[in-house]
């Protein structure tokens, strides 16, 4: 069931399908992927339990192996639509029969966005109702237009990097082995100059996969047209952000995406308390998290 929230200059649609964003328009002006099979069939994924890839497609816990594809299982979930008002909308997923087969947790999450003149905040909330402990990571895939309403793959864009208001000199990534599955190929970082805070997107640019950002090195990731001015940013603490773009497909799009965890490591073997970034509730804890899109 898609829904639509309107303030007077945004226009969102979500999906209870994921609790996914299905538009975000501007003066008319579409600014979210529209979903196109012949480039990606997703528009702005919610990552949850796991960001990336694992190991082989499994994991261990409590000495059990468990099986779990990318990105995890909320994507491709139906979301209840707990909480509407003119400006904002609520959903919620737990456990069921299916989730716990690949992930033995009771949990609660909640997915917010909330309009506020040319913002939408997304919001997320994670709970633990169990007494024992809760392990996740969580994390967004919103793709964006580029540029802005469609047109010829990335002409004219650029990316924006910004940290505490100043623009990025440089930026390092780590590479991801496609071969191996999407895993991380850790400590050997591939290192971008940047000229005034941009990158230039390109099918070159997203030839080895996504560029996965760890260090907490940006806190602003704008898309900018021809006259160099930021369209749509996008805002967050979050500890990594990924970007990405179908490789050699010229896509027209950008996926901007904020991410509290990451892919396994490539000689990554431990366990799921042992992945990094992995975050842990005890009983009736909480974790909030979430990013700002600007037009």
């Amino acid at each position: 069931m898609k829904t639509v929230l309107k303030n007077e200059i945004l226009q969102l649609t979500v999906d209870t399908h994921g609790a996914e964003m299905q538009s975000l328009t501007k003066d008319g002006v579409e600014y979210l992927w529209s979903g196109d099979p012949k480039f990606w069939g997703r528009r702005a994924p919610v990552l949850f339990p796991i960001v990336g890839a694992l190991q082989g497609g499994q994991y261990t816990f409590g000495g059990k192996t468990y099986h779990m594809g990318q990105h995890g299982f909320a994507r491709d979930m139906e979301f209840e639509l707990t909480e509407q008002t003119d400006t904002s909308l609520t959903y919620r997923l737990t456990e069921n029969e299916k989730t716990l087969s690949m992930y033995p947790f009771r949990f609660l999450l909640e997915v917010g966005y909330e309009l506020r003149e040319n913002e939408v905040t997304v919001s997320w909330k994670v709970e633990n109702p169990a007494e024992s402990d809760l392990y996740f990571s969580i994390g967004g895939h919103p793709a964006f237009m580029c540029p802005p309403g469609g047109g010829e793959a990335f002409r004219g864009c650029g990316i924006l990097l910004r940290k505490n208001g100043r623009n990025l000199e440089s930026l390092s990534t780590s590479p991801i082995d496609v071969a191996a599955g999407g895993l991380i190929i850790e400590d050997a970082p591939k290192r971008y100059a940047l000229l005034g805070g941009v990158l230039t997107p390109s099918d070159e640019l997203f030839a080895d996969d996504a560029l996965v950002v760890e260090g907490s090195q940006a806190d602003e990731v704008s898309l900018t047209g021809p006259d160099g001015r930021a369209y749509l940013t996008v805002s967050g603490d979050t500890p990594l952000f990924g970007l990405w773009s179908p490789a050699g497909k010229s896509a027209p799009f950008v996926c901007i995406e904020p991410w509290y965890g990451r892919a396994d490591g490539v000689s990554f073997h431990g366990t799921l308390e042992e992945k990094k970034y992995e975050r842990k509730l005890g009983k009736g804890e909480s974790f909030c998290g979430g990013y700002t899109i600007r037009l």
